[in-house]
């Protein structure tokens, strides 16, 4: 132990510098891969995290039915809490609709989504003048904690008169609020959604106190505001079945619209996943980059002990008592850097989770997760030692080893044939590892640039993949560029009981439209197969077929066939092929899925979630509707805003000249999650050339150093300067060659898969990806970084002193 702590408190005077160098090195990679490991985890229990603390709702229920008796569901031996909502909002001065919450009655937070509180406090339930605020609307309106906002709401003579005429008021003329944002809170259903900008949720008291001013005087009337509901259920998810049946009893009832929140949860706990995977990647990216570099680090530390040791080994020094001296400095170096590198993880954690999981976050912040960072805090400096340790034994073991080196065939074959000396030495260094004093990192070289080349060529492929579906809405099933509203719950615009109104000679007119390539007169319902609820459309095109993506099968041609979306199929455990039983308001019938495609996103249904029937087969489940829209295709090049004019003229000849609603349909919120995960592929894609280039530097500057005595015979034997700097240069290409041809047709394969498998768990119509300028640009760049990273041992090369060093040798 003398001699240990004597070699100990030299190695510190001497190396301290190094020592301090090597700490920070592995403290800055065990901060980035514990981030990373933290915080996919934290993000891929987030949704879970929430709902535990929230009193989440278990369903959605809309029967969007004026007078809907709430009391009857109240008393079915399934609901443990309800709470019901007008669909209107209070408007707030200066905030746009899609940002304001449907006020609430008193059961909300209280028994029924009780947020978590980010920031602040809860509302008070009984003080109209007191809202609450999602994070997001914090950071779109600059309004947050203790600013104001000014409710405005209509008079009781506004609200009947739009009940009876179905437009708005200009501006409201009612009450005015001054109420002041008192907490910043998040719950499974008003959580806010990627790249939305937030939401405003007024107290219960607004509607208590004002409630006329919000529904109006006849609540019951046939064009009284509709009224729906959250509800937790005693058994949860499982407790659906049976109280969907209820429900139906009740109520007279088997179209009402019933929302399973556990598939939200779902849905979002797989985005979540997915970007946890995506960052989890990045972790193990950066490991082996560590691994790699600062293992490169700490092996040129322990060899060079090992040498200074060789000395003391020779006055009795065993080779236990040499390992051990070898590997204690870049022990208490690993020991120190793993604490720093735990502290930076603990900093780090306030910006984690990223994407979609940091709109679930219960607990944004700071977040000691000891499971991951103390694992790393105890195994970074076992790594070190065994690195050391091994680095420090196959540095004895070259001393001793007569073996003979490895020969690579390309060198042996440039050889043959007469290839200049420059490329012939260039292959040896760049593909021979060669053994003892002169050996060479070429593996880890070789798999850096193909993993460099593989990272940055599947990282474009990927965001070109992502790009394209954020640029075609259609692989997302959405083929219509122009949407029009012409009658809800059963009634169309300018009709009068049963009478379709001038639905059809405006919805012909549409067509008719030199710029319009396709219209669909489609009517929505709600059908119930099992325990699941399918919005159905009906496929009625007018003049040419509607296109509708399709990923399996073909469109239904009879009555009793249907084509499901991949998500309500999936719901139904149905397949192509397969019976279904759709129940409307008209009964119960089977139906054979011919396919399985995409449907308009909806107000109450997503892109992937509904079916198709044909005109007769939606008669034969259901009169009426829930939803009449026109869906217009346009020609493309086509400019909207011309369409949207002409159309509107063409209409007024058939609705006395009103102007009829045309606005471009309703984005999936996927395309946003989507484009929400671009970032994690590219920064990956980063690390890992950075890997690459620390490989390949690493492997050029170590291969002019340890082989300097072959270049000097070389030199000796008249290889010019110019010879030598090319014998590095051909070392560089031939790494940057291999890393190419392998790495490119990897990287390609590899991020059409992982697309692949993106599209069928969105789900979208899979396209394969290319991204044209990375694979024109990907050789070039390539090879002009490896000749780069060859500049500086070049030069080295070129100026080797040779009779100092062949003295030296």
């Amino acid at each position: 132990m003398t001699v240990l702590w004597t070699w100990l408190r030299l190695e510190l005077r001497r190396r301290r510098r190094s020592l301090a160098v090597l700490a920070l090195l592995i403290a800055f990679a065990t901060a980035t891969v514990l981030t990373a490991v933290a915080g996919a985890h934290r993000g891929d229990t987030a949704v879970e995290r929430l709902r535990a603390q929230t009193l989440p709702a278990d369903a959605v229920v809309l029967p969007n039915q004026p007078g809907f008796d709430w009391d009857k569901i109240r008393t079915l031996p399934e609901v443990t809490a309800l709470s019901t909502f007008p669909v209107t909002e209070v408007p707030v001065e200066g905030i746009p609709a899609e940002s304001l919450a449907f006020p609430p009655d008193d059961q909300l937070t209280r028994s029924i989504e009780r947020p978590v509180i980010l920031h602040g406090r809860m509302f008070d339930r009984s003080r109209v003048d007191e809202v609450m605020v999602s994070a997001n609307f914090v950071r779109t309106y600059h309004k947050g904690v203790g600013d104001t906002v000014t409710l405005h709401l209509d008079t009781v003579r506004q609200v009947n008169a739009a009940r009876a005429s179905g437009d708005d008021a200009a501006k409201p003329a009612g009450p005015r609020i001054t109420a002041r944002i008192v907490g910043i809170a998040r719950s499974p259903f008003y959580a806010d959604e990627v790249g939305g900008k937030g939401g405003l949720l007024p107290s219960p008291a607004v509607l208590a106190r004002y409630r006329a001013n919000v529904l109006g005087t006849n609540e019951t009337a046939p064009d009284g505001e509709f009224i729906n509901a959250l509800i937790r259920l005693k058994g949860g998810e499982a407790a659906l079945p049976a109280f969907r049946a209820d429900l139906a009893r009740v109520s007279g009832r088997t179209d009402i619209d019933v929302w399973n929140q556990a598939d939200v949860a779902r849905h979002l706990q797989k985005v979540d996943s997915f970007e946890g995977s995506c960052l989890l990647a990045f972790g193990i990216a950066a490991l082996v980059a560590a691994i790699l570099l600062v293992g490169q680090s700490i092996a040129r530390y322990t060899a060079a002990n090992v040498v200074d040791l060789q000395i003391l080994r020779a006055v009795g020094m065993t080779p236990r008592q040499t390992l051990i001296a070898a590997s204690i400095g870049p022990f208490l170096a690993a020991a120190t850097g793993a604490t720093l590198g735990v502290a930076g993880a603990a900093v780090a954690s306030r910006w984690m989770p990223i994407g979609a999981a940091s709109t679930s976050e219960p607990a944004p912040g700071v977040d000691l997760d000891w499971t991951v960072l103390g694992t790393g805090w105890a195994v970074v400096p076992l790594l070190v030692v065994a690195g050391a340790a091994t680095s420090a034994w196959l540095a004895l073991a070259a001393s001793r080893a007569r073996t003979s080196p490895r020969r690579s065939g390309v060198a042996v074959a440039a050889a043959r044939l007469g290839l200049p000396v420059p490329v012939v030495v260039g292959a040896r260094f760049a593909l021979e590892p060669g053994r003892g004093r002169s050996a060479v990192p070429v593996r880890p070289a070789l798999l850096g640039a193909v993993v460099g080349v593989l990272g940055v060529l599947a990282a474009f492929t990927f965001s070109a993949g992502v790009s394209d579906a954020v640029r075609h809405p259609t692989r997302f099933g959405q083929t219509f560029q122009l949407e029009s509203y012409f009658g809800f719950n059963g009634m169309n615009f300018g009709a009068h009981g049963t009478d379709p109104g001038p639905v059809p000679q405006v919805v012909k007119s549409l067509a008719r439209d030199r710029d319009v390539s396709a219209v669909n007169d489609a009517r929505i319902a709600v059908a119930e197969s099992g325990n699941a609820s399918v919005t159905i459309y009906s496929y009625s095109p007018v003049g040419a077929a509607f296109p509708v993506v399709l990923t399996d099968g073909r469109m239904p041609h009879a009555a009793d066939e249907v084509v499901l979306g991949p998500t309500s199929a999936h719901n139904v455990g149905a397949h192509v092929g397969s019976t279904v039983t759709l129940s409307g308001n008209r009964g119960a019938h089977p139906v054979r899925v011919t396919g399985i495609g995409f449907v308009p996103e909806g107000p109450h249904n997503g892109y992937d979630d509904g079916g198709w029937l044909t005109t007769a087969g939606y008669d034969r489940l259901f009169t009426g509707f829930k939803y009449h829209i026109g869906e217009l295709a346009l020609r493309p090049g086509s400019d909207p805003a011309a369409v949207v004019s002409r159309l509107q003229r063409a209409a007024g000849a058939y609705t006395g000249g009103a102007p009829i609603d045309l606005e471009p349909p309703q984005r999936p919120s996927e395309i946003a999650e989507i484009q929400d995960v671009r970032v994690l592929p590219i920064v990956l894609g980063g690390f890992l050339l950075l890997l690459a280039v620390g490989a390949v530097g690493h492997a050029l500057a170590t291969a002019v150093r340890r082989r300097r005595h072959d270049m000097a015979v070389l030199r000796a034997l008249g290889m010019t300067r110019w010879q030598s700097r090319a014998v590095v240069i051909t070392q560089a290409s031939i790494l940057a060659l291999v890393g190419l041809a392998f790495g490119v047709p990897i990287g390609i394969a590899l991020a059409r898969t992982l697309w692949r498998q993106v599209a069928n768990n969105t789900p979208l119509l899979y396209h394969p990806p290319l991204a044209v300028w990375a694979l024109l640009l990907v050789a070039p760049l390539a090879l002009l970084i490896a000749n780069l990273l060859a500049a500086w041992p070049g030069q080295r090369a070129a100026r080797l002193q040779v009779g100092q060093t062949l003295r030296a040798e």
